[in-house]
């Protein structure tokens, strides 16, 4: 697992804010006003699920959008998820559309619930898929994933831009929320959930099948819990 850490989701580098809203309300309906300035402020938590070990995230290899089914080792991972999100009630379930994060959701105990989102599938990383961070930079030694992105792939900016979207919608939501995707995507959602550039997701290595939590205190995002095992 040379390079851990600079690649995962498959590549195993192993790498607020709410507002209440006033309104106007007549006299004799306070309950009601109360109930809607109390229903005003959402408040998401992104539980995150990073999927079982595949052959290449085992061999850090940059795995992006191939499809690569789990090891037995990693679908045993993503069943140990099951225990400690089943005593959380999800609002919703969100996966990532390939197979090795579509899985680890099944495998955890939510394959009637999951809706695939193309916003989480992992960083394309073009020219660069399936080699090993060691590899890449036998061509270009001064090559960083964090801001060079990847030749006929995405760049940092773009996937920031699209886990932002995500994170837009989330934000109208309420309550705990389920995501089941990939290393470096997971990443860049955490870093942009804080106020972080997509490059932040250097700083947050992120083991496979782990769980992580985004909440908030008062009304700022926040990382709550990180990279902890099942």
């Amino acid at each position: 697992m040379a390079e851990k850490d600079e690649v995962n989701a498959e590549v195993e580098e192993r790498g607020e804010a709410g507002t209440a809203v006033d309104s106007d309300v007549e006299m004799g309906a306070a309950p009601a006003a109360e109930a809607e300035a109390s229903d005003a402020v959402k408040r998401p938590a992104l539980w995150l699920a990073r999927h079982g070990e595949t052959e290449w995230s085992r061999d850090g290899r940059h795995t992006g959008r191939s499809d690569i089914p789990l090891t037995p080792a990693g679908e045993a991972e993503a069943r140990a998820l099951e225990d400690p999100m089943s005593i959380v009630e999800f609002t919703r379930v969100l996966t990532s559309p390939l197979s090795r994060a579509a899985e680890t959701c099944e495998l955890a105990g939510f394959r009637d619930r999951a809706q695939p989102r193309d916003e989480l599938l992992e960083w394309d990383y073009g020219d660069y898929e399936g080699k090993t961070s060691a590899e890449i930079r036998e061509e270009r030694p001064d090559w960083l994933l964090w801001r060079d992105g990847c030749p006929d792939g995405e760049s940092p900016g773009q996937i920031g831009a699209r886990v932002d979207s995500l994170i837009g919608e989330l934000l109208d939501e309420d309550g705990p929320i389920a995501i089941f995707a990939h290393g470096h995507v997971l990443r860049v959602l955490a870093a942009r959930w804080i106020g972080l550039g997509p490059e932040g997701g250097k700083l947050l290595k992120l083991n496979t099948a782990t769980l992580s939590r985004l909440g908030w205190e008062h009304d700022y995002r926040v990382i709550e819990r990180w990279n902890a095992e099942a």
